[in-house]
Order: structure tokens, then sequence, then C-alpha cells
């Protein structure tokens, strides 16, 4: 069975302005939707709460009827106004186990719930709650700064599990490492580069094969 895909979302690495990074955006999204990526998440993370609805309603209308699952960074209000498929909890939000409550209370309860991870003990916390799946980062770098022990912590967590959540591996993956993810555990491979440097059709061919 292929890996889970995730594409997180950075529109401020595409070139242009403002107008012309969304724009590139919602054709990536787009592009992602079209090549059968598992999930996106919406990671706008300096937008007004406001700002960041409208263009979850314009990555909603992307999506154009694919399975494709878009998720929201951290705003549970935001996902439920634009009836996106549910929300990603950074390190330190709120538990997985409140914003279920909150969806439970709007009626929308059987949403998808992901949180970021950067060790066993918080991938179980995140299961104990009631996540869906996990992240963990970083596997081999982040912001430019290398991990040496990422791919090993990865293998502990996967071995760690006592069920089957799945976690995917972010952090500096490539098609060149991304099989030892996988080697090591790992159920998905999420990305921001991985997808907005690629065409993503190769990268889903690259896992499917």
């Amino acid at each position: 069975m292929p890996p889970l895909l995730y594409y997180i979302t950075d529109r401020r690495r595409f070139p242009g302005d403002a107008r012309e990074q969304e724009r590139r955006l919602l054709a990536k999204i787009r592009e992602c939707a079209a090549a059968g990526v598992d999930y996106i998440q919406l990671r706008e993370k300096e937008l007004s709460a406001r700002e960041l609805e409208a263009l979850a309603y314009k990555a909603m209308t992307a999506l154009d009827g694919s399975p494709s699952r878009l998720l929201i960074n951290s705003r549970t209000d935001v996902a439920l106004a634009c009836n996106a498929h549910g929300v990603h909890l950074p390190g330190h939000d709120l538990a997985a186990s409140d914003v279920r409550a909150l969806l439970a209370r709007a009626g929308t309860e059987k949403k998808v719930i992901a949180v970021s991870a950067h060790s066993a003990g918080e991938v179980a916390y995140g299961e104990s709650h009631g996540a869906g799946f996990a992240v963990f980062a970083p596997v081999f770098e982040k912001a430019g700064i290398t991990n040496s022990a990422g791919l090993e912590q990865l293998r502990q967590v996967c071995r760690q599990r006592a069920s089957t959540m799945p976690v995917f591996a972010l952090g500096g993956v490539t098609l060149e490492n991304a099989r030892l993810c996988l080697e090591a555990g790992a159920a998905g491979i999420a990305g921001i580069r991985l997808f907005q440097e690629n065409a993503v059709d190769r990268v889903v061919k690259f896992f499917w094969s």
C-alpha cells in the first residue's frame, strides 16, 4: 500500500507579489488534488482569521470534488466556517480531545484532527486524546539546520507506538531520502518543498511505484 501524502502550504515561498503568490498556491492545491495527494494543510499562519477564511474557501473550491482533504492549521473556527475536512494542531495548541468536543457541538465530530509531534511522548499524547494521525518532525532538517538524530528518533517513535495511529515524516524529506522514512516505519510523508518545488504527479508516481 503506498504511503499517505501530506502537502503543507507556504505561499510566501512562491515568487511574486501577494496576489501572484495566492494564485500559485491555489494552482498547487489544484495540482495536488488532481494528482491524488491525501491531505493538504493550509498553514498560512500570519494571516488574520478573516483572511485565512477567505483563502480557505478558495482552497476548498480548488479541490473540485477531489478526495483530497483540506486541513486548516490551528483554527478550528475557520475549518468549521469553510467546511474544511479537518484541523491540524501545532505543538502546545489545544488537545485533540478539546477540539473534538468543539466539533461535536457543531455536529461535525467526524472531521480529521492531526497533530504535530517532536517526540514519542507527544505522539502518544495526541493519540490518547483522539488524534487521527501525527506529523513527526524534524526528521532530516528544519530551517536549514540538520538533525542527525531525526531518522533514528522517527524509527523509535514508530516502534514504540502501542496502536496503529499513522505517523507522517516531516522535515527535509526529499525523493532521495523518503524511502528511509518509510523503512523506519512512517505511514506517510509530509512536506512543503517536496510538493511546491516538484511536479506533484511525479512525486505521487514515485511513491506509488
